[in-house]
């Protein structure tokens, strides 16, 4: 069974010059981090406590110190490994060599199956707007250029009109955050595959009514 995306701990997730340099460390590391994630989730940023993350990650308060400097590094760094996460799910799901409005459902569907997972997504990243203006801002960003990416890459395979890459990423970014709030975090009441659909359908066609 292929590992969840949010169990992965990316490079980078300790604080500068406490990366783990063994196994034993990386999977200490990403129990923290998982700790964390269930910790603001539930409580957010300013009642979250370090003493409730280790408590959660079954670690002595000494194992923190070991890769974080405070409260607001593992924020941080949470932060960073959840939106590289989101990436991580995204790319998971699209099928090698679809391109256009068809990799575009492929990603918001796995987007919006990591969502309803991980529910605690969104408020992290809503709360990283106080909290790490930063880590908010270069999530948006960084998922605004990688689905640009996307949309120059299928206007050199012809399955997309030439247009505006940026623009368009943002605007689909936009429309994806909203469905995943809607339809991942409010409610389940339709499938992610229906949802998505749906949203190929509008990236394809519009909603103006043709002649």
């Amino acid at each position: 069974m292929a590992q969840d995306p949010a169990q992965k701990v990316q490079k980078g997730a300790a604080s500068p010059g406490k990366e783990p340099r063994t196994a034993r460390g990386r999977e200490t590391l990403r129990r923290l981090l998982d700790a964390a994630a269930a910790e603001f989730g539930e409580r957010g940023f300013h009642e979250a406590s370090i003493s409730g993350i280790t408590r959660r990650a079954g670690t002595a308060l000494g194992s923190f110190y070991t890769y974080f400097d405070s409260k607001d590094a593992i924020f941080s760094a949470l932060v960073r490994h959840m939106s590289q996460s989101v990436a991580t799910a995204a790319a998971a799901g699209v099928t090698p060599g679809s391109t256009g409005v068809v990799r575009e459902r492929e990603a918001l569907a796995a987007f919006l199956a990591f969502a309803r997972e991980h529910k605690e997504l969104y408020r992290i990243i809503d709360e990283a707007e106080f909290a790490d203006p930063a880590a908010w801002r270069a999530h948006y960003e960084g998922t605004a250029t990688r689905i640009a990416a996307r949309f120059d890459e299928s206007v050199a395979a012809g399955s997309v009109a030439p247009g505006d890459s940026e623009v368009r990423a943002w605007a689909v970014m936009g429309m994806n955050v909203f469905l995943g709030l809607r339809f991942g975090i409010w409610g389940d009441d339709r499938s992610v595959d229906d949802v998505a659909a749906e949203a190929e359908k509008l990236l394809r066609d519009g909603v103006g009514r043709r002649p």
